[in-house]
């Protein structure tokens, strides 16, 4: 009985190690490796450049006054459309005191010498109606009190146009009345009613009452690194994406690129401009962000693949390219335009082949 335990711990013992060896052989084992493929697709590949800034009309005008003194009626508010010509806003003038009273000294001097021109003339008039005095003798008389009534006009005009800032014989409020001077929109009135306002001059740039712009035409002013200025130029086409208006693009064509560079946080970048050819159904807001993406080179409807799938050997390309279920022959490539994701294959592959993946 106890031979029997003894054979049968021992075929236990054996068991145990056994089955041990054989789950270690198969943890040891490593499981086989599957690659994946990819095949080639017709794609247009695009190679381009970004320039980031913003979206302004080509044509904005500050509207300044000619006259300092007190906004006293506003005609206009943000987003209005004007015509040249346009009332903007209504000038109250604030006269300067010392020039007030030297314009009234002069009326009350004019008046005086007014009066004794007009008594002479008229006493002269009586001794030429009796023969006394020879008509040239009077005439100087006449000229010297036509000349005291337009000393009195011209005096009180100057008047008016200190307190007022026009004259009775000019008609329209030329210099109180502020007007457009272009067609457009407004698109900003910085100035409130009672508010002063400084009259553009050659030593003051002047107050701005409004701004005024034509939005039918907008150019995109950005920067470029001087990295990539050297390889764009004038009349490139341009890919514009505005930050605010979702899946939608617009076309744009280069026309300036700025012959200075200027250091923006420790890199040069060069100034460009381009016209926006705008869309009926989208309006562009003055002063939108945007990425101006410009076509530096473009082929459409070519077999490409992503260049991650390339390999290299010396000066050539190649593919590994399935010629049976997970297994690969090198397949010499001829490549072309690039984007920097996707690849053109000029030639050496077929868009039904299976390229292999990088492990």
């Amino acid at each position: 009985m106890k031979k029997f335990f003894k054979i049968l711990l021992g075929v236990v013992i054996i068991g145990v190690i056994g089955y041990t060896m054989y789950f270690l052989y198969q943890k040891s084992q490593s499981a086989p490796v599957v690659f994946e493929t990819e095949s080639p697709v017709v794609m247009d590949i695009i190679k381009k450049t970004t320039a980031t800034g913003s979206v302004n009309p080509r044509k904005e005008i500050e509207i300044k006054p000619v006259v300092s003194g007190i906004i006293e009626k506003l005609y206009v508010v943000e987003g209005d459309m004007v015509k040249e010509g346009d009332l903007i806003a209504r000038i109250r003038i604030i006269p300067d005191m010392i020039n007030l009273n030297n314009a009234k000294s002069r009326i009350e001097k004019a008046k005086i010498n007014l009066t004794d021109a007009k008594r002479n003339y008229n006493r002269q008039l009586e001794l030429l109606e009796k023969g006394v005095i020879a008509k040239a003798d009077f005439e100087s008389y006449e000229t010297a009190y036509k000349s005291a009534n337009e000393e009195l006009e011209t005096a009180e005009e100057t008047l008016q146009l200190i307190e007022e800032g026009q004259t009775k014989n000019s008609g329209d409020k030329t210099n109180t009345m502020v007007r457009s001077t272009i067609d457009g929109m407004i698109l900003d009135v910085p100035v409130e009613i009672g508010n002063q306002v400084i009259e553009s001059n050659n030593f003051n740039a002047g107050t701005t009452i409004a701004n005024v712009a034509d939005m039918g035409e907008m150019v995109f002013e950005g920067n470029i690194d001087e990295s990539e200025v050297g390889k764009i130029k004038e009349g490139m086409p341009l890919i514009l994406v505005i930050g605010a208006l979702e899946d939608v693009s617009f076309d744009a064509l280069l026309e300036q690129i700025s012959p200075k560079g200027a250091e923006v946080n420790g890199a040069v970048q060069f100034e460009i401009k381009a016209d926006v050819k705008l869309k009926k159904d989208q309006f562009i807001r003055a002063g939108y962000s945007a990425n101006a993406n410009i076509v530096l080179a473009r082929v459409d409807s070519v077999l490409a693949i992503p260049e991650s799938l390339l390999k290299f050997e010396k000066d050539t390309v190649y593919v590994e390219v399935e010629t049976a279920p997970q297994v690969f022959e090198k397949r010499y490539i001829k490549t072309g335009l690039s984007d920097g994701i996707n690849i053109e294959v000029l030639d050496g592959i077929s868009k039904d082949d299976k390229i292999k993946k990088q492990s």
